[in-house]
């Protein structure tokens, strides 16, 4: 077995920095990102300025790294926004017309969805939810007045988005037609790419300069695995167009104008266009 890399100090961190090629500037400023990211995190995202042998470009500054970490993190926010804006819209729409078509209860049914559905899977899904969020006001209530029995539209409070997804692909073709029409295939695949890039937004993972691994359907771009073709994932999804064209899209060209200097269109394969792309 290889051995366990031993820890550094942060002195030492800067100088590992500096003997690859890094600028470095004002080390006492250096240790105070280092201190507050982490060397291992911040280390990601030097992916880009790597040549074969380790070290860095020419130019390239710990400053420039640490603007690209914060821009990172402001669209990380931004896009956790929006795809909370999605997945409530979610909830609410397909909950509304599975409870009308089925019964507040009809989720329980297997006959109601197509036949990649594993009820067993599904009903123990519900149950480690129900039991973890036991101490909820509404959840209790519906233990104790209910007998446990929660109508859809109040169980979905508790699915995560990975849950939902699931669930509107377990759905019959003709119940995602009805919500989505003719999309209503592509929207299996954009529901899984949205559940991959929302756990990554709440667990801080970085975007910036990833390949990710679920491929949208139906979204024509040269780079499939791209933060764009996320992005644009995001677009057809959010339910809005006036909010996303008065709230998102605003918030992603400040954030984009603020850190003009700093990112790369390149690294995340976003056209000089983007914004009249982004455009509903």
């Amino acid at each position: 077995m290889d051995k366990v890399k031993e820890p550094t100090t942060y002195t030492q961190q800067v100088e590992k920095l500096k003997s690859r090629g890094c600028i470095i500037s004002d080390e006492s400023k250096s240790i105070d990102f280092l201190s507050s990211v982490g060397y291992y995190r911040l280390s990601a995202y030097f992916l880009p300025f790597k040549k074969a042998d380790d070290a860095y470009m020419p130019g390239t500054t710990l400053e420039r790294i640490y603007h690209i970490y914060e821009f990172d993190s402001r669209l990380r926010r931004i896009l956790f926004s929006a795809i909370e804006s999605i997945e409530i819209n979610l909830r609410s729409i397909i909950s509304y017309h599975y409870s009308l078509k089925y019964g507040p209860l009809g989720y329980y049914d297997k006959q109601n969805f197509n036949h990649n559905h594993n009820p067993k899977r599904f009903k123990e899904n519900v149950e480690r939810e129900i039991k973890s969020n036991r101490n909820q006001p509404f959840v209790k209530h519906h233990i104790e007045k209910y007998n446990c029995k929660f109508p859809l539209w109040a169980v979905m409070e508790l699915f995560t988005f990975g849950m939902l997804s699931y669930f509107y692909s377990d759905m019959k073709t003709e119940d995602q037609k009805a919500l989505f029409g003719k999309k209503y295939k592509k929207v299996r695949s954009w529901l899984h790419c949205c559940t991959d890039l929302r756990n990554m937004c709440a667990h801080y993972n970085r975007l910036y300069y990833r390949k990710f691994t679920s491929i949208p359907a139906g979204i024509d771009v040269e780079d499939n695995r791209s933060l764009w073709a996320q992005m644009l994932v995001v677009k057809e999804l959010y339910p809005s167009n006036k909010n996303w064209n008065t709230d998102i899209l605003p918030a992603l060209r400040k954030l984009f104008d603020d850190y003009h200097d700093s990112i790369d269109l390149k690294h995340i394969s976003f056209p000089e266009n983007w914004y009249e792309l982004l455009k509903n």
